[in-house]
């Protein structure tokens, strides 16, 4: 008596609704040929024909077609190839040529799923990653800047007496003259610096320069056009028996080969730092003050981001600064000894620290667009500077008033500024 085995073979045409033939074949360790009916009859042919190879490849093939459960048919087809000689391998491989295999793929809604997904992705790492290459690209041009201005004016003889200012008489009859800027552009810069386009103070715009900035604090303000408007204490101010009168000169601005708009402030009465041993003023030691735009027009126009600012002191021997405050923290408004504001600072980075007597005057130059007169209470701030003859004191300076003092360093002020250096 030979081995059997009873398998169910399933067919039906797939419908949820159509019911199901369940019909029993007999298998046997030689081909059997009934069972091959079953199969036969299952894909709707009645009578048997002597099996070959081909002819059951063809059966198997419409049973597939028709629905008959595929592991089934899998199992038929290996078992009874078998018995031609065939190999496993080969037997996959007449399946795979002849039976009609279902194929799946994503359907529409998950691919707008998919879709959806790597677009929220997206919408919170772009900005991110786009902001993070900007800051990297703004802080090598603003590197390369500077070095550009402090390597020009460095070979300058001298950054005073350029151009004329006359003030309009009282008639208003229109005769007021104002080079001042320009000339020292046309006339002192342009020789050191490359220069592709010049500006006068009615046509700005035509350099680049933008008719509102944001500040380094977030307020948006009209740009500065003349002294006054960029520091209200640079034209006049004084203090005991110092008094300083600066001409309200308008700016005007340029255009470097590297493509930055250069809006600039100048200073033709500027005078040399005398070593000054007890208060004074810093005003009329400021010479330029230069507001840079890295990229023109394009925005985001922001100080801090494409917008900077670069100050030149003394019209020999010139210092060239570009503080650069950190926004907002960069305040401690506790009371401070010259070593406690030291250490807040290398505290917040280490890329920060205290302002040299210079840079806090660049700080107070600009310190509208730097937001540094919206954070209440004194200003006076130390500075990193050393009183040269004595050295337990150290200068601190008013970012209100532009006045400058030594002091022990064991007093407490109660602002802290603090910088990093380009």
């Amino acid at each position: 008596m030979k081995k059997q085995k009873n398998v169910s073979i399933c067919t039906g045409g797939g419908g949820p609704a159509e019911p199901v033939l369940q019909k029993e074949c007999v298998l046997t360790d030689n081909v059997n040929v009934n069972c091959h009916a079953e199969l036969d009859s299952a894909s709707g042919r009645h009578g048997v024909l002597p099996l070959t190879l081909d002819r059951f490849r063809n059966r198997l093939a419409r049973l597939a077609k028709n629905g008959t459960a595929k592991s089934v048919v899998f199992a038929l087809c290996l078992g009874s190839l078998a018995q031609f000689g065939m190999t496993p391998p080969e037997a996959v491989l007449c399946l795979a040529d002849r039976l009609s295999v279902k194929k799946y793929a994503f359907t529409m809604a998950e691919i707008l799923l998919s879709l959806t997904i790597i677009g929220v992705v997206a919408a919170i790492t772009l900005p991110s990653l786009t902001g993070n290459i900007n800051e990297r690209t703004w802080n090598t041009q603003r590197k390369a800047l500077y070095a550009r201005f402090s390597q020009a004016i460095a070979l300058m003889p001298a950054l005073n007496g350029y151009g004329t200012y006359v003030e309009e008489s009282s008639s208003g009859a229109g005769d007021a003259e104002d080079t001042l800027a320009e000339t020292f552009i046309t006339s002192g810069l342009s020789q050191v610096l490359k220069i592709n386009n010049i500006c006068d103070a009615d046509h700005i715009e035509d350099c680049g320069i933008v008719s509102a900035i944001t500040t380094l604090d977030g307020n948006k303000v009209d740009t500065p056009t003349n002294w006054l408007e960029l520091n209200s204490q640079m034209t006049s101010y004084a203090f005991g028996s110092q008094t300083v009168n600066i001409p309200n000169a308008k700016a005007a601005a340029f255009e470097t080969q590297n493509g930055e708009s250069i809006l600039t402030f100048y200073n033709k009465a500027c005078v040399s730092s005398l070593a000054e041993s007890a208060l004074y003023l810093k005003q009329n030691k400021v010479c330029a003050n230069f507001m840079y735009d890295l990229n023109g027009n394009k925005g985001p126009n922001t100080v801090g981001k494409d917008i900077g600012f670069i100050t030149a002191l003394y019209p020999i021997d010139t210092v060239v600064v570009a503080p650069y405050p950190q926004v907002k923290n960069a305040a401690d408004t506790s009371q401070s000894s010259w070593n406690e504001a030291s250490s807040f600072c290398t505290k917040q980075s280490d890329e920060y620290r205290l302002p040299t007597l210079d840079e806090a005057v660049g700080l107070f130059i600009n310190r509208e667009l730097l937001g540094l007169n919206n954070l209440g209470g004194s200003q006076d701030i130390w500075t990193s500077t050393v009183y040269a003859q004595d050295r337990t004191q150290a200068w601190y300076m008013s970012i209100d008033t532009g006045d400058a003092k030594p002091a022990a360093k064991t007093v407490k002020y109660p602002a802290v500024r603090c910088i990093k250096r380009n």
